[in-house]
């Protein structure tokens, strides 16, 4: 008989700061699968203490005989823990003071918090390092896909050059219902505030912030650069409107708020912004709460991932993953290659940016408006696909709308026809722009 067969290998033990959603269920999964998670990880996962605001709060989950700790950071010096399993979220405060400590004490981390790693990734890393102690955050981005995993790993043997992702749910889900029911941005917003699939202040995610920061932690990965938050283009869908959607759809489109990171000649590009895809391509067919990620290498060509990319059961999915394989002892370095030789990030400037673009104007029905756009963009090099004028007021000077689509063109020069349209007194609103890409 080989020696040590059949012997039950001591558990990981685990302190959870954070028992809200996503935290409970992480309780709930390694109760509920302990043997199967036990099999592949070659022992047991055990919670040993957690920390929350209320010990008296009644949560979806089982109950144990966990330390509880008032304060979050003292799970970073509760001898028994071996791994820290951050779930309080932001980018400073609690979070990143527990964090750190967990670290410099030599004790594993699993967070599952973006907007720290965006801001502190690198930072956060070479601690870890350092340290000789394990980092997973397979949990910040997308939720339950896989999509960090398959970067440092799966996609190892490729150069990456291009990541492409809907990230944020909230705002899939607003863009979706606006296009399957024709109502407008506001009445959208108010109605996912009411089923839960956005906040009270939805800032964050409408505004695209948190698309932002997953997508500085991927780029990280993908392109083995440091994480580099400041470098994102970053705009929301506040002002995409139920008459854009409906052109989108007249011109073959379907409008998503992506995060792009490609490699260009110039840098690489971080940006998120909302934008028009083909209708027939697999990105367009992503609706709802649900996010995707395509990455594009030189040798597997593009892959897509597809799931849901929030809440309690796919989040806790992600972060039991990082348990599992901190657990059985399997490591790689956080970000794909050691921190040390993460590169400073080369930014591609967003002026630089060559593409075509959707323009919708809210104009005075009278003669000579499209005249006058049309020098506009005559003199700053941008030429017009097509165009479109819906319908006709029915007193003059009454606004109409008017759509253009360019040919390809650099943002720069498209910024500046763009403010000089706005300064024409036929122009009765603020352009509004969408990118389109191609995919």
């Amino acid at each position: 008989m080989v020696k040590g067969i059949g012997r039950v290998a001591p558990p990981l033990k685990v302190g959870i700061a954070g028992l809200g959603v996503v935290g409970a269920g992480v309780v709930r999964l390694l109760d509920e699968h302990a043997d199967v998670l036990a099999a592949r990880a070659g022992r047991p996962i055990k919670v040993v203490a957690v920390s929350a605001r209320d010990k008296r709060k009644k949560r979806d989950m089982p109950k144990g005989n966990w330390r509880w700790y008032a304060d979050a950071v003292e799970l970073a010096h509760d001898p028994e823990v071996e791994v820290v399993v951050e779930l309080i979220g932001g980018s400073d405060g609690p979070a990143r003071v527990l964090v750190e400590a967990a670290l410099k004490a030599g004790r594993g981390v699993v967070t599952a918090n973006k907007a720290m790693l965006a801001m502190h990734g690198a930072r956060i890393a070479a601690l870890a390092e350092a340290k000789g102690a394990p980092l997973g955050f397979e949990a910040a981005v997308a939720g339950g896909i896989p999509i960090l995993k398959a970067l440092r790993e799966g996609l190892a043997g490729n150069r990456i050059d291009q990541i492409t992702g809907i990230l944020n749910g909230t705002c899939n889900y607003i863009l979706t219902e606006m296009r399957e029911t024709g109502r407008d941005f506001a009445e959208v917003l108010a109605e996912a505030q009411k089923l839960g699939y956005a906040e009270a202040d939805p800032g964050f995610d409408i505004d695209g912030v948190d698309a932002a920061h997953k997508l500085a932690v991927l780029t990280a990965i993908a392109f083995n650069t440091k994480v580099d938050f400041k470098a994102v283009h970053v705009e929301g869908i506040r002002d995409v409107s139920a008459i854009d959607i409906a052109f989108a759809r007249e011109f073959g489109y379907r409008i998503k708020l992506l995060a792009i990171a490609r490699r260009t000649p110039r840098g690489i590009e971080q940006r998120v912004h909302p934008c028009m895809v083909a209708a027939d391509t697999p990105i367009a067919h992503v609706d709802g709460v649900f996010n995707a990620v395509a990455a594009e290498g030189d040798y597997v060509g593009r892959v897509m991932f597809e799931g849901r990319g929030a809440g309690s059961k796919p989040t806790a999915s992600a972060v039991v993953a990082d348990l599992a394989d901190i657990a059985a002892g399997r490591s790689a370095p956080a970000f794909g290659v050691p921190a040390a030789r993460l590169q400073p990030l080369k930014a591609a400037a967003m002026a630089d940016r060559i593409g075509r673009y959707y323009i919708r104007l809210i104009v005075r029905d009278q003669p000579g408006v499209l005249a006058d756009v049309s020098a506009v963009l005559r003199d700053e090099r941008i030429s017009i696909e097509s165009l479109v004028q819906r319908g006709r007021a029915e007193i003059e000077n009454q606004p109409v709308p008017v759509v253009l689509i360019s040919h390809e063109a650099r943002e720069a020069d498209m910024a500046r026809a763009l403010k000089r349209i706005a300064r024409l007194r036929s122009v009765l609103q603020p352009p509004t722009l969408i990118r389109i890409e191609p995919l």
